[in-house]
């Protein structure tokens, strides 16, 4: 199945270079061309006007906590995807994460690429059903609770 992985722009936001490059390779082999990354998240905030579909961001950094730059990039534009990525499994971690907005979890592992790939597909298939009208209840619901 043809995707159309050329047209999402993805920003990695993570402060240690060597996760960074690893998921930017593995998501270039994958056919994710379009990918931005950031060694903090002041710098992935400044540059929101972007517009990026999808942003991996690390939770544990030095300038700004992965919450703080979730919580901001959700009041920029709730439609962003974000994904939180974490080096500790840790429930409270994960379920904050869901709580200010993340789309997903996922722990710094073995399979963290692998995992990541898949809940990029995972959005595609979203978007494209939204897209298609599919989705149309899913937001009225969404939209009855706030």
């Amino acid at each position: 199945m043809e995707t159309n992985n050329q047209n999402l722009k993805l920003f990695i936001v993570d402060d240690d270079s060597f996760c960074s490059n690893v998921y930017q390779q593995y998501l270039k082999n994958h056919h994710y061309e379009d990918i931005t990354s950031f060694s903090c998240g002041e710098d992935c905030l400044d540059e929101l006007y972007q517009k990026p579909d999808i942003i991996f961001l690390d939770h544990n950094m030095e300038d700004l906590n992965g919450f703080e730059v979730l919580k901001k990039i959700k009041r920029f534009d709730p439609n962003i995807y974000v994904i939180m990525v974490s080096g500790q499994e840790n429930i409270d971690t994960a379920v904050n994460a869901l709580k200010y907005g993340a789309f997903d979890y996922l722990t710094k592992n073995i399979n963290v690429c692998e995992k990541m790939v898949k809940t990029i597909e995972k959005i595609l298939k979203i978007k494209e059903e939204m897209s298609q009208g599919k989705l149309k209840g899913f937001r009225k619901f969404f939209s009855m609770i706030f």
